[in-house]
């Protein structure tokens, strides 16, 4: 309590942000603005809700979430660097990467016209060097208003270049799995991951019938959740992502997850900013790398 204490000594603004102690005493940022809320854990700098003033809660979250350091946070939004899934080399280390289930450090909260901006910070260290032998600095950018806009700041620190692949692993809150629709991805080339990897093309909006696990490339252009139980679209527009990933992994997969409930696969579904497999960005040294994820809703 005494280190949230003094988090609020330097960046508290009165009455629009705070941290304060969340699930299991894990600290979180709680931002309330007039055109929007959120919060944001400093666990893994995950976003855990975002609601715009006239909307209900975008982001969902487990109620299975396991709140302890080493855990991921089943939901929200999760970031994934510099692998994504299972690291090709390694099957024993983390799955996607090394920083979802790190402590950050809390840089700034600036308050702007109407937005609320926070940002978070990790760099390489130790227990990172374990996995991955590269020097690098992370920023989670979180701008929290009548929109979420979500940036991920990679800065190669080393004296190498390096490769990474990276993803902001947004669980949409929806209504109801079997009746959403994904629209503009209608021509994207995709890659099944439920039907080993087969190369497929998508032929108009997304449905979901089963178990779902695309990988989409060449992706650069706006996404829409379609979800007419909630009578919304969630929309994602990115910058410097040229790929998209779409997951539910539907009641058999789900049911393999111990920190998801009964039920819970049918109220999310992840639509998600990222740049995986050929895709994958390398920065020389000194170079930084900025991806972005906007997301707004619309009736």
């Amino acid at each position: 309590m005494s280190d949230i204490a003094n988090l609020n000594t330097h960046f508290s603004i009165s009455g629009i942000a705070s941290i304060v102690s969340g699930n299991n005493g894990l600290p979180k940022v709680q931002i309330t603005t007039p055109a929007g809320s959120a919060e944001i854990y400093l666990h893994g700098a995950h976003v855990t809700s975002w609601k715009p003033a006239d909307s209900s809660e975008v982001i969902f979250v487990s109620k299975e979430t396991r709140w302890e350091d080493g855990k991921a946070i089943r939901g929200g939004v999760p970031i994934c660097f510099p692998w994504f899934r299972a690291k090709s080399d390694n099957p024993k280390a983390p799955s996607h990467g090394v920083v979802r289930t790190k402590a950050w450090q809390l840089q700034s909260i600036i308050q702007g016209e109407d937005v609320v901006i926070v940002s978070l910070t990790t760099e390489s260290d130790e227990e990172t060097r374990k996995w991955w032998p590269h020097e690098f600095r992370l920023t989670h950018r979180v701008t929290v208003g009548k929109d979420l806009t979500l940036e991920l700041i990679t800065v190669n620190t080393g004296d190498t270049a390096f490769q990474i692949e990276e993803a902001l692993h947004t669980y949409n809150r929806i209504g109801q799995i079997d009746t959403i629709r994904i629209a503009g991805l209608d021509g994207a080339i995709f890659l099944d991951n439920r039907d080993n990897n087969r190369e497929k093309l998508q032929q108009g909006n997304i449905a979901f019938d089963m178990a779902t696990d695309n990988a989409y490339f060449k992706t650069r252009h706006t996404v829409e959740i379609i979800d007419p139980t909630l009578k919304r679209r969630i929309r994602l527009e990115k910058q410097n992502s040229a790929s998209t990933v779409v997951w539910n992994p539907w009641k058999e997969d789900a049911a393999k997850l111990a920190d998801l409930g009964d039920d819970e696969w049918t109220q999310f579904a992840c639509v998600e900013a990222c740049n995986i497999l050929d895709a994958a960005v390398t920065l020389a040294p000194n170079e930084e790398h900025i991806m972005t994820a906007a997301i707004s809703v619309t009736n």
